[in-house]
This record gives C-alpha cells, sequence and structure tokens, in this order.
C-alpha cells in the first residue's frame, strides 16, 4: 500500500510539474488505453484552432490536475463548452451533431464546437458562408461521425434487422477502421513493462502523441479534400444538373462538358433539394480535359454507395468493344461496354450521347 501511494504521489508531483513548465495551453485527456475520438480531438485543436497552438497535454484521470487544464477531453464526466469542458461518459448524455442521429464522442463535441473555424480557416473566408457550412456537414458525415459511433458502441447497421434478413458478411475486412487504426498502436499487453512510473507515462504518452498525429493526418487529407477538390466540383455538378433539359427533356442525361469532376455526392444532393424533379441516369464525360478526348456514359448509382444502377445499359452491349459494339449499337466510334453494364465509351460527345439517348429506349 505505501509503494502504491508513493507511486500515485510520484506520478502527480511530476503532472504537476509539467503543468508548470512553460506557458501554452494545457488540454487534459485520460491516461491508459486511448481511443481515435481524444487523439483527434487534442489534433483539431492543436493544429487548427491557433489558440491551441503548441498546448502541452496532461493524461491523467485526476481530477485535481484536470481541474488545472484549460480544456479536458474525453474525461472529466462533464460536457461544458463554455468551460471547455468535452467529456461525453456521463449518465445522462444524449448530445448528437446537428441534424444527425449518432451520440457524440469527444471528437464529435469538439468538432461541433470548432469545426466551423477549422474549415472557414482552409477556406480563408468568414465563418458564415455557406461553403462553410457544406463542408462543415460533410466532413462530419463523412469522417467524424464514425468515429463517434465507434466510440459510443453504434454500428453502422441495426443488427436486429440483419439478423431477421438472414444477411451475414461474406469476408472479413480485418477490422480496419479509423478506430482500430488508432487503436493498434496502444502498447501491447504483453509489451515488457516500465517499472519507473513516470517513465511509463512518458511511454505511453509518446504513444498517443503518434496516434493523434496518424488519426490527424487522415483529418487534414479529408479537409483538403473536401476543401480543394469537392467543393469546387459542385459547382460543375449544378451547371450539369441544370442544363441537363438540352440533351433530354426528361432531364435524364448529366453532361460534363469540360472535365469531370467528383459528381455522385452533388447529385444526391440537389435531388434531395428537389424531389419533384426527375432523376439522370447517366452521366457523360471527357476521359480527358483535352480535345478529341473520348467520352464515357457512366450510369448513375441507385444509391450513393450501391453497386446497382438506375438504369444499365442494355445487356445486349455489355461485354463489346470497337467496331464489334458500334455494330451491335448502330452508333459510330464505339469504344466499350462494361461487362457489368455500368459505363461505357464512345470515341466522340456525339456518340456517347447517342448512346445514352438509345439506352433511354
Amino acid at each position: 500500500m505505501l509503494r502504491t501511494s508513493l507511486t500515485f504521489a510520484k506520478m502527480t508531483e511530476s503532472a504537476a510539474k509539467r503543468l508548470k513548465t512553460g506557458d501554452a495551453l494545457a488540454i487534459g485527456t485520460h491516461n491508459g488505453h486511448f481511443h481515435a475520438d481524444e487523439a483527434l480531438a487534442v489534433h483539431m485543436l492543436r493544429q487548427h484552432i491557433p489558440q491551441y497552438a503548441g498546448a502541452r497535454l496532461v493524461r491523467t484521470r485526476d481530477s485535481a490536475l484536470l481541474e488545472t487544464c484549460h480544456t479536458v477531453v474525453d474525461v472529466g464526466g462533464e460536457y461544458d463548452a463554455a468551460r471547455n469542458r468535452f467529456d461525453h461518459h456521463q449518465r445522462g448524455f444524449t448530445t448528437t451533431f446537428p441534424g444527425r442521429a449518432t451520440k457524440l464522442s469527444s471528437a464529435g463535441l469538439v468538432y461541433m464546437h470548432f469545426g466551423r473555424e477549422i474549415v472557414a480557416r482552409k477556406l480563408a473566408v468568414p465563418e458564415d458562408t455557406p461553403q462553410v457550412g457544406l463542408v462543415y456537414n460533410k466532413i462530419y458525415e463523412s469522417f467524424i461521425e464514425a468515429l463517434d459511433a465507434h466510440d459510443n458502441g453504434i454500428s453502422a447497421y441495426d443488427a436486429a434487422a440483419l439478423a431477421a434478413a438472414g444477411l451475414e458478411k461474406k469476408f472479413s475486412n480485418g477490422g480496419f477502421t479509423l478506430g482500430a487504426m488508432v487503436g493498434r498502436l496502444n502498447p501491447n499487453w504483453n509489451d515488457p513493462a516500465i517499472e519507473d512510473p513516470v517513465a511509463a507515462q512518458a511511454a505511453e504518452d509518446a504513444k498517443f502523441e503518434t496516434a493523434s498525429r496518424r488519426i490527424g493526418e487522415e483529418f487534414d487529407r479529408d479537409l483538403d479534400y473536401y476543401v480543394r477538390a469537392w467543393l469546387p466540383a459542385r459547382e460543375v455538378v449544378v451547371e450539369a444538373y441544370e442544363g441537363r433539359a438540352e440533351y433530354d427533356p426528361e432531364g435524364r442525361i448529366l453532361v460534363f462538358k469540360g472535365q469531370s469532376a467528383p459528381w455522385k455526392d452533388h447529385l444526391y444532393s440537389l435531388e434531395d433539394q428537389s424531389p419533384e424533379a426527375g432523376k439522370p441516369l447517366y452521366a457523360l464525360y471527357p476521359e480527358k480535359p483535352v480535345p478529341g478526348a473520348k467520352w464515357r456514359i457512366q450510369c448513375v448509382p441507385a444509391s450513393k454507395d450501391s453497386f446497382q444502377s438506375r438504369k444499365p445499359l442494355p445487356e445486349a452491349w455489355r461485354g463489346f468493344r470497337d467496331e464489334e459494339l458500334s455494330q451491335i449499337t448502330g452508333i459510330d466510334g464505339g469504344v466499350f461496354v462494361h461487362a457489368a453494364g455500368f459505363i461505357g465509351g464512345n470515341k466522340t460527345f456525339e456518340g456517347a450521347l447517342a448512346m445514352a439517348r438509345k439506352a433511354l429506349e
């Protein structure tokens, strides 16, 4: 008992000394086994909010030490944004991101309160700019929400519904999720133990820093993509969506004239905004943004992550190429139609458009 008390006192004294070192803010989180949510929460604050640049990390469960920290994430049993307390483990916590049903973790809490500033800084625009809201919501749905669900033990599918339908996984995906990626950076159960408690905590903290950088790299890559590629693509898709009646009276053909851009996400969003409008079935785009490029005709998927097309290309065309394909379709310039019927090609825009119109029949 005496040795245990001395060990705790030594760890407390060491942490207290760390708190007095330097002028940077201190971010507190729990020690022990770490998770993706607090690893990302720390990264978002340190790397994207100037106030936290160079912030010191204090990993402890000692409430007295946590009270000295400017900000606390994933520990402490308190959610109070005014006091910079962002825990989600307390009884009765039910907070969710606006418009979503998944209970937040510390990552979601930090992102909910600081995400608009992060996105606005990346875009170099005011936080109330509409584009900020688009990216802010998209990053939560595409990245943060999965971490919230993982940390709160929420499955992506309704287990009862899966069982009732008799559905089972066809293969193992190795459990490689964002949460698992961070989890495997924790020490192994049979790693040699470090006897000195201060050195042991320092080694554990170093592993956490590695985990925070690793999940942070993925977040930063997503942020960069949605700001630099996904958001500019929206204008391209809006133009094609609004001009589709030029190619089909019912608006079933999208044409991306200059260059193909990530279009599916934006298309479904635009459709949600005008559910009464006819839905596109085919998207046409050049293979390369150069004169004389070949053109592709791609079927619009039934839903975002579906492999099923709203209207596949005709079965009689599938698996054929070049002149043989042209003879079957009766359209010059045939290049190919995939055996699954979800995509095809023609040497010219006129040929691809003719394929789309004929496929509609």
